[in-house]
């Protein structure tokens, strides 16, 4: 099997590139082993793409090494092949998606990614883009920009962009104008919420527990939507919100909007919606979110 390193050269504060070649180098099958940096938005998944075009039939992994962003266009790029298998190495700013397969340190060992046995994923189709860990709106889109911002400025989020997000979002992203069918239900008639998450993996935002019941492979999405409501209840939820425990409280049931779903369906009323796909900023009045069940194949440590 051939292992491609696609490497986000910023992530790790520019350190992972040298770790991972120090890893590779000691490694008694280096010479399967191949490092490709990235240079643009978009160029791992047109690297993937390439190489499993130019190589079919051939056994490939490709280890998204960066963050989030890195490892959904890795993982974009790898779907539709039959003869690949993904995995990650995780060393952005939040590490998300690797939260709910037990963290980061698991998956820093180049070995043992090398080694590691498969198991099916899930993914979310959004349009004609695949999200593996998160697609959000409302309030949490707001601190994903603030997030992205930092990113631009620095090479790289931090903790602090997300704090810095979550007071900017307390200011200004208290409502968002939109319509969220899941399954044919409207799930909010009065066309209002505070913010909603369609979840494919347990975590956002860092350290946001935003979906415990979510399972990566039992072709559902999680949603949970949340209604415009005070600062101070705000205050009260984001606590039980890291820590997962925002689905089992009464008080918050008149509050809360839960569901599994296999097709999500989203219309704004405002003109400036946008919503967060795996951290990606992208405006629109209109899309669909639906289940792509079991399309990669993802190696996990064990």
């Amino acid at each position: 099997m051939k292992y491609y390193f696609v490497i986000n050269p910023l992530a790790g504060d520019g350190r992972a590139q040298g770790d991972i070649a120090n890893q590779i180098e000691e490694l008694p099958n280096k010479a399967d082993c191949e490092i490709y940096l990235t240079k643009h938005s978009n160029d791992a998944t047109n690297f993937v793409r390439k190489t499993c075009e130019a190589h079919k039939g051939e056994e490939m992994r490709f280890i998204a090494c960066g963050g989030d962003g890195t490892i959904n266009e890795v993982f974009n790029g790898a779907v539709g092949y039959e003869n690949v298998s993904v995995s990650c190495y995780p060393c952005g700013s939040g590490n998300d998606f690797v939260k709910s397969f037990g963290g980061a340190e698991k998956f820093l060992n180049i070995q043992a990614l090398i080694d590691a046995p498969t198991q099916k994923l899930d993914l979310l189709k959004v349009g004609d883009r695949y999200s593996d860990n998160v697609t959000n709106f409302g309030f949490d889109t707001t601190v994903a920009e603030t997030v992205n911002i930092d990113r631009a400025k620095n090479g790289h989020g931090s903790k602090s962009s997300y704090a810095k997000g979550i007071v900017r979002a307390l200011v200004k992203a208290m409502k968002t104008k939109c319509t969220i069918v899941a399954d044919g239900e409207t799930l909010n008639p009065n066309g209002v919420i505070m913010l909603c998450t369609l979840s494919n993996a347990q975590y956002v935002g860092g350290s946001f527990r935003c979906a415990p019941r979510a399972k990566t492979d039992d072709g559902l999405i999680e949603v949970c939507m949340a209604y415009p409501t005070s600062r101070m209840k705000l205050f009260r939820l984001i606590g039980m919100y890291a820590k997962g425990e925002h689905l089992d409280n009464l008080d918050l049931f008149n509050f809360l909007v839960y569901r599994q779903a296999k097709k999500i369906e989203i219309t704004a009323h405002q003109p400036d919606f946008a919503y967060s796909l795996d951290g990606e900023i992208i405006y629109t009045d209109h899309f669909t979110v639906e289940i792509a069940e079991k399309v990669l194949d993802l190696a996990v440590p064990d």
